[in-house]
């Protein structure tokens, strides 16, 4: 049994406490735990539906690993925003006031999804913490470009909705699939001046990591999102798309490490995880470890 003392023995769920965002102060400088509980958005994409249950049932998984943060680190959860029936918009709304709310008081929000229209809100907080001049890089982990077009938005419009709408954002997408995208995606990406690799070439190596710097270095702030059908199936089963030519867990791991370790990025979400078609709860656990590295990567900043 581990040591109920020894700081050095301690799991998660030892060391989070829990917090209301309307008990979030200036100067909090924590890592801050924060879930959206939604299948609205993969529901309008036509995808498989689930992943509104994700965000608890992964910090379930959390609550048991080793506190990778160290003990100087402090991790608070505060809670989840529920999207309630098919009020997509209004709860990415809601969503994006509690990331800039985070921000704002010095935390450093580590978002589980839900679906990928977990992003969109995301962006919206960071967009509404940072100055109204300022840019905004999107670095995204993705077997999709998410940029349909759509009337109506979705876990796959939401790159589209902001490069739209926002002069001042870049994208940058890690992982795309010729497989998983359709030639009119490709021809929007291109339109919008996206940046990406496709799978094949993904690496972490120098000619994968200078994009990345490159990407980086030309935005004042930078956002991450990996979405989990980007993994190989078989280490990922539990997702909306399942991707047979899925990246390794560990390239992952060490990209999100690589990426985590920029100055300027602001924050983390991870999406698509769908306990209900999980297999032996391989994706929801594999979420719970990808988050805790991430959290380890922001507390070496």
């Amino acid at each position: 049994m581990d040591s109920q003392e020894n700081q050095d023995s301690f799991r998660f769920h030892q060391m989070v406490t829990l917090k209301s965002i309307e008990k979030l102060s200036k100067g909090e400088n924590a890592l801050s735990l924060i879930g959206f509980e939604s299948d609205e958005g993969v529901k309008r994409n036509n995808g498989r539906i689930g992943a509104a249950i994700a965000p608890n049932e992964i910090k379930k998984f959390l609550a048991k690993l080793p506190y990778t943060p160290g003990k100087e680190t402090r991790v608070v959860d505060i809670g989840n925003v529920v999207c309630v029936n098919s009020e997509l918009e209004q709860a990415q709304q809601e969503f994006g006031e509690h990331v800039a709310k985070q921000l704002n008081s010095s935390c450093t929000p580590i978002i589980i999804g839900g679906g990928h229209e977990t992003l969109y809100g995301h962006y919206l907080g960071v967009r509404d913490y940072i100055e109204s001049d300022a840019t905004l890089g999107l670095i995204n982990i993705d077997a999709h470009f998410d940029m349909r077009e759509s009337e109506i938005p979705s876990s796959g419009t939401m790159f589209k909705q902001i490069l739209t709408l926002d002069s001042r954002a870049g994208y940058l997408c890690l992982a795309i699939q010729n497989l998983g995208n359709t030639k009119a995606l490709f021809n929007a990406a291109d339109k919008y001046g996206c940046t990406y690799i496709l799978e094949e070439n993904l690496s972490n190596d120098y000619s994968t990591t200078k994009i990345i710097d490159e990407f980086a270095d030309k935005y004042d702030y930078v956002l991450v999102t990996l979405c989990t059908d980007s993994i190989i199936s078989s280490a990922a089963p539990g997702v909306s798309a399942p991707s047979p030519f899925g990246l390794d867990p560990k390239l992952v791991r060490s990209l999100l490490n690589y990426i985590i370790s920029k100055e300027n990025v602001t924050s983390f979400d991870i999406s698509e995880v769908n306990p209900i078609v999980d297999e032996n709860d391989k994706t929801v656990r594999l979420a719970a470890h990808l988050l805790a590295e991430v959290m380890k990567a922001f507390k070496r900043k």
